[in-house]
């Protein structure tokens, strides 16, 4: 950025201008209760002083054109104010809120526009719902920003990438990060911004921080990985980088479906935890929450590409994305039940991952009293011919949505051959069984690519995949013990 500053400088452009970069601007929703970062480039010795509700700063413009303010904490506030920035030439920046401001990225699902959104199908007889959004929203309290990657490391002197969630800025920005942002400004009552950074067909690589960029780096800490066609670091300083130091709550990440198409397991959560620790670091707050999707059922063993897949890729992906949870202030959504048909790549429903995205923010982060995770597997126990499961996020109890038997269970013996089994529900717990296997050892849920297993819990959310047996135990315990270190 402050070598574009320069380069714009020598071809006369910015004429000695003060200049601000992209994300800060007209109707930016600036973080709550935190201190804030506000930074520009100027003439090198120029003094810059910046005026917003009620507080004076001042810094002086380093010599390679850089300053930086930083305003105290600040309470929510959704009445409009206005902030000055003075040197030798005057901004004035108007309409800024004071709220809750989150990062949102991936690839093509996280992409997804309120556009698309639109053209959802509805049931007949449906009054208005999620899919008529474009036709009725108009909250001032929730406010977008949507990265453009030319524009994103480009000093601004227009001020105006932030916009209200409505007309044609809200048609072509993030589903889920729309309906995040209106779940969390209905249940906190402050305003909300959403930054959408997402790129169709991204692989995670793309996204690497550049100092774990590169596959010798990874391979001195983690077991090999696939680095080599992804172009890591790609997107990193163009769409990540140039938004720190700007304040915000978390992040969201909605991406996988492109590295599962690789037939990638335990690479794949090793480079969620680069990620993870990366942008921490860019933000330089190792606690900033990350929440991410579980991507959705999908016939991945029916491509034709250069990994051959089976109907256990997505599983064992689905595996990886959970161990990423060990990272401290991690949390994930599952969306097995969100499809209508397994050949949809990018399903609908989006405004019920935005919905469930929320649900872990407002508990884990704003520490609200509410569920927001369907069943997860926490043990077994074998006894004669069942073995019993106990699940964690089981409080409100178990149920099968539909009423009909239980789904998506199998059970092996010391054969290691996985039969049908079948699931009943005893309190809090299930008991699992089949006649074909008198001696049942292991039990898989959901174990395959198309979804929709029928087991939630009764706060209506769905259970997590899982396998008893799977062979990355010994390193989620390795995961879980680091994590209590850190802790």
């Amino acid at each position: 950025m402050i070598l574009l500053f320069f380069a714009w400088l020598a071809a006369g452009k910015l004429a000695a201008q003060m200049v601000l970069p992209q994300i800060i601007g007209n109707n930016m929703v600036l973080q709550r209760n935190k201190v804030v970062p506000i930074w520009g480039y100027a003439s090198p010795g120029e003094k810059v002083t910046v005026s917003f509700s009620g507080q004076i700063k001042q810094a002086i413009t380093a010599a390679n054109g850089h300053w930086q303010v930083v305003l105290d904490p600040l309470p929510a506030s959704a009445t409009p104010q206005t902030m000055t920035i003075t040197g030798n030439t005057f901004i004035t920046l108007k309409n800024i809120l004071i709220g809750e401001v989150w990062l949102c990225s991936g690839q093509s699902n996280m992409e997804y526009t309120m556009r698309k959104n639109s053209k959802v199908g509805k049931g007949v007889g449906e009054g208005l719902g999620p899919v008529d959004e474009l036709d009725f929203a108009n909250n001032p309290d929730i406010r977008l920003f949507l990265v453009d990657r030319k524009q994103l490391p480009k000093p601004d002197t227009l001020h105006i990438r932030w916009s209200i969630a409505k007309d044609s800025a809200l048609r072509s920005f993030s589903a889920a990060a729309y309906f995040f942002a209106k779940e969390l400004n209905r249940q906190l009552h402050v305003p909300v911004g959403v930054i959408s950074s997402a790129v169709p067909g991204s692989a995670i690589e793309p996204w690497l921080p550049g100092a774990v960029t590169n596959e010798k780096e990874l391979a001195e800490n983690h077991p090999p990985v696939k680095l080599d066609e992804q172009h890591p670091g790609k997107f990193y300083p163009d769409m990540i980088a140039p938004l720190s130091p700007y304040a915000i709550k978390g992040f969201l990440w909605y991406q996988g479906e492109t590295n599962c198409f690789q037939n990638e397991s335990i690479e794949y959560t090793y480079k969620m935890h680069a990620l993870i620790e990366g942008w921490r670091r860019l933000w330089k707050e190792q606690n900033l929450p990350f929440f991410y999707v579980q991507i959705a059922p999908f016939y991945y063993s029916q491509s034709v590409g250069k990994y051959p897949l089976t109907k256990e890729t997505l599983p064992k992906f689905w595996e990886a994305q959970r161990l990423a949870l060990n990272l401290p202030h991690t949390g994930m959504i599952t969306t097995t039940d969100l499809i209508d048909t397994a050949t949809q790549l990018h399903p609908p429903f989006k405004w019920e991952i935005g919905r469930r995205l929320a649900l872990l923010a407002l508990a884990k982060t704003y520490g609200k009293a509410l569920e927001y995770s369907g069943p997860v597997y926490q043990r077994m126990k074998a006894e004669g011919h069942k073995i019993e499961l106990s699940f964690s996020h089981a409080a409100s109890g178990l149920q099968s949505k539909d009423g009909k038997p239980l789904n998506g269970f199998e059970v092996a013996g010391s054969d290691g051959k996985f039969l049908p089994a079948e699931a009943v529900i005893k309190g809090n717990k299930i008991v699992v069984s089949s006649k074909d296997v008198p001696h049942p050892l292991s039990v898989r849920f959901e174990w395959n690519e198309t979804g929709q297993a029928n087991l939630f819990n009764k706060d209506g959310l769905p259970a997590v995949p899982f396998r008893t047996d799977h062979p990355l135990q010994f390193i989620s315990t390795l995961l879980v013990a680091v994590k209590n270190n850190q802790e």
